[in-house]
């Protein structure tokens, strides 16, 4: 699990140094962090963020199965929520664009958040400390 502030740095950072040299697969600044309650863009579902990747880093097969027209580009953080829509749970891995904040201040009810996290504040997770790197 990569640690936010960490991330941030390492966000941070990359954008500085390749100023207006930015190439294809360098990271974009993170938007989200972990423990932050985020629904899709385009789909009916929701999460809380439980990691975050840099930039894409799943599998080829992962990538190719997404319509060409909806495919997400790789140089931007990737997401892991643990997702709920209104018949299940799941985890989900989503790029940044396709997410937004969640405004609606309800709590996730996916069965794995008391895991990850130890209490609900309105609009994000707290990380159990045993999580936090």
């Amino acid at each position: 699990m990569l640690d936010l502030s960490a991330a941030d740095s390492y966000f941070m950072g990359r954008s500085r140094e390749h100023a207006g040299t930015r190439t294809s697969m360098e990271p974009r600044s993170a938007k989200f962090r972990i423990g932050q309650v985020v629904k899709h863009r385009s789909f009916p579902f929701r999460g809380v963020i439980f990691d975050v990747d840099p930039v894409f880093a799943n599998t080829e097969e992962w990538w190719m199965a997404i319509p060409e027209d909806k495919r997400p580009r790789k140089d931007q953080p990737f997401y892991h929520l643990l997702a709920e829509n209104a018949q299940t749970h799941y985890v989900a891995y989503v790029s940044q664009q396709n997410l937004l904040a969640d405004e609606s201040g309800e709590p996730v009810r996916h069965p794995e958040v008391t895991a990850y996290f130890a209490e609900f504040r309105g609009d994000h997770y707290v990380m159990r400390r045993s999580y936090a790197n």
